[in-house]
């Protein structure tokens, strides 16, 4: 899972994006509503937490751009106004939470689990199938055949990102953008490195192998 943090007191959104990073989403912050606009537009997130006092434009000018070019990436709003006008000022304008200044990390964590599963890209019951393959999103724990599998942060991500998308085959681009942040630098294929961690994990001992390369395309679960 990739999130963009948009706020513009940077020890907070470095201490969110740290959060979440810990509870396995790729987070990329950005601390200026112009530049959300750009990262938003260039990258696919699966949710993003939106502050409303920005430098550039505002939050919610921000979020009515997502909507007008017809993104459905949740979002949640945060901000230090809590008058009932401006939480449906900004649910009117497309948000699909409202946090309000100061809050817990843990609260705000538990409401992007939320709005992700609202948005149709988890399970309602956190578990993922593919096969005799299982993935429970909220205790991240993976099993097949009721053995379960121990991973590293980012094979779990790797493997939830395939999951998520069964039976589509992902790109090494894709899949590289969407797990690491925008200021990773690492080696070119860092991808097949972490594909063959999970291929010895999850399918070597078993005669059906679900991860499966296209050549020249990238890499499918099914």
């Amino acid at each position: 899972m990739r999130l963009l943090i948009v706020e513009d007191e940077r020890q907070l959104c470095e201490n969110i994006a740290a959060f979440m990073r810990a509870e396995g989403y790729s987070s990329d912050c950005c601390f200026d509503g112009l530049d959300a606009v750009d990262f938003i537009g260039s990258a696919d997130y699966d949710a993003v937490v939106l502050d409303i006092m920005l430098p550039g434009i505002d939050g919610l000018s921000v979020l009515k751009k997502i909507r007008t070019q017809q993104q459905t990436v949740p979002v949640l709003l945060l901000t230090a106004r809590d008058t009932v006008e401006d939480k449906v000022t900004g649910l009117d304008s497309g948000a699909d939470d409202y946090m309000t200044k100061p809050f817990s990390l843990e609260e705000l964590a538990a409401r992007i689990r939320v709005m992700i599963r609202r948005s149709g890209v988890e399970q309602t019951d956190n578990i993922l199938r593919v096969g005799t393959l299982t993935l429970d999103t909220r205790t991240k724990i993976a099993a097949r055949e009721g053995r379960e599998i121990i991973l590293t942060a980012k094979e779990y991500a790797i493997l939830e990102y395939l999951m998520h998308n069964k039976g589509m085959i992902l790109s090494r681009d894709k899949i590289e953008a969407h797990i690491w942040n925008y200021d990773y630098e690492g080696s070119s294929n860092i991808v097949d490195v972490y594909i063959r961690a999970l291929r010895r994990k999850v399918d070597a001992d078993f005669d059906e192998k679900l991860i499966q390369t296209v050549r020249g395309m990238g890499y499918v679960i099914k």
